[in-house]
Order: C-alpha cells, then sequence, then structure tokens
C-alpha cells in the first residue's frame, strides 16, 4: 500500500457521495473509481492494528451503507462477489 492510499479511498468516497440526486454517476466507477477505492480500504482493514481496524471499520460501515443506498443490485455481474459484493452493484442506469 503506497503512502495515503486510505486518505486518497476516503477521498474517493466523499467526492462521489457530494454528488447530488439519488444514485451516484456512471465516471464515479470508471478506473479508479469507487470500487477500486473500496478495496484499498479493504485491504488497510487487513493490515492495521486493531485499534486502528476498529475506527476504519466505523467509516467503511457508513460508506458500505450509502454506497448500497445509492446503486442497485447487477445480476449481471454476481460473479465478481468473489472480488467484493461492492463489485455486484451497478447505478441506476
Amino acid at each position: 500500500m503506497w503512502p495515503n492510499a486510505v486518505a486518497n479511498a476516503l477521498s474517493c468516497f466523499e467526492r462521489a457521495f457530494n454528488q447530488p440526486g439519488r444514485y451516484l454517476d456512471a465516471s464515479e466507477f470508471e478506473a479508479p473509481g469507487v470500487g477500486d477505492a473500496r478495496d484499498d480500504l479493504e485491504w488497510a482493514m487487513r493490515h492495521l492494528p486493531p485499534g486502528a481496524q476498529q475506527d476504519l471499520g466505523r467509516l467503511i460501515t457508513r460508506i458500505d451503507e450509502e454506497f448500497e443506498r445509492r446503486t442497485l443490485p447487477d445480476p449481471n455481474n454476481i460473479e465478481l462477489a468473489v472480488f467484493g459484493w461492492w463489485w455486484t452493484r451497478m447505478r441506476e442506469r
């Protein structure tokens, strides 16, 4: 992991969630996008000490709830769940 990777991932979500509208804009999914940012957060969770894991875990819980609220399930990409549930989500159209 590179310096500021977690901060960059959190910034990606902040930008995405500050966009108007119920659903995330398609540009938020382009690489590097919200899926890649969520991958970085998952990787960080596996390598942080327990106290930092708890702190980041609370942020990730809120991010996941908002991400799920602002996307739709994509049954065509269910096989991507092995990489993370967030890869099975899509924008409205």
